[in-house]
């Protein structure tokens, strides 16, 4: 899968740092988790780390033995470990693959090119075991530079993602975006989502309401907050929580 933004895989494993980093200094997540399934992994780098992860233990770091699947469009990754398996396939479309399901779905820099994200979400819900975890970094398209509206899209994309529709879609596919965390910096123009995987959905996505989102508790405290006082969600609304325990308000946004 062709990544944008990203002259190199080494430079876009680099921004998968910021984010992996973070989960490296929770010891008890990071000893539960027993497999990965990499959506769009491009080279691998990202598996790499899962797969090679050891404890924090200065004077005898132990290997946590992660096993990793890897899920992509391109023939051959670049990284080879026992811990490590790769289809090449879509990532949308995983019915011809083993019924296993996975600790943590982890997707960086790729979820931007789903046709159907409704339908994608649905289907790596069923992939996830229960408690299970969902990673996605996504670039936001939509974006202001020198005060004046920036909107680019390249080919194969055609979604513009903000922190308001990533929440809805998350929230009605069955993840938990009242427990999850969220990040969108004021001068950075990625999404990240960590969301846990909730209950399987008994509603129609078409037709429920904020109103009825909220009411389920299906929402960040503050999206709930901010929609049972105007009826839809805006993004200065939001005050989210991140994996480092900082708040972000986007109400100056």
């Amino acid at each position: 899968m062709t990544h944008q933004g990203f002259a190199s895989p080494e430079q876009s494993h680099a921004h998968s740092l910021q984010t992996l980093n973070v989960l490296y200094e929770f010891d008890d997540f990071m000893e539960s988790v027993g497999s990965v399934l990499d959506l769009g992994c491009g080279d691998g780098l990202d598996m790499q780390w899962w797969a090679t992860a050891t404890t924090r233990d200065e004077d005898s770091p132990q290997p946590l033995n992660i096993r990793c699947m890897g899920v992509d469009r391109t023939e051959h990754i670049a990284v080879r470990h026992p811990n490590i398996m790769y289809r090449c396939r879509d990532f949308e479309q995983l019915s011809d693959m083993p019924k296993q399901t996975y600790d943590i779905l982890w997707c960086h820099d790729a979820f931007q090119y789903v046709i159907d994200p409704f339908s994608t979400l649905r289907l790596w819900h069923e992939r996830t075991n229960d408690d299970g975890m969902l990673v996605l970094i996504i670039p936001q398209t939509t974006n202001t530079k020198f005060n004046r509206q920036d909107i680019g899209q390249v080919s194969g994309v055609y979604w513009h993602w903000t922190l308001v529709n990533l929440i809805h879609v998350l929230a009605v596919t069955g993840w938990d975006c009242h427990g999850g965390f969220f990040r969108k910096a004021v001068d950075d123009p990625w999404l990240h989502a960590v969301v846990y995987k909730g209950a399987r959905p008994d509603f129609d996505a078409r037709h429920i309401s904020w109103y009825e989102l909220a009411e389920r508790g299906l929402l960040p405290q503050s999206a709930q907050d901010g929609v049972n006082s105007r009826g839809y969600l805006d993004q200065q609304d939001l005050v989210l929580p991140w994996l480092d325990k900082s708040l972000i308000s986007y109400r100056d946004y």
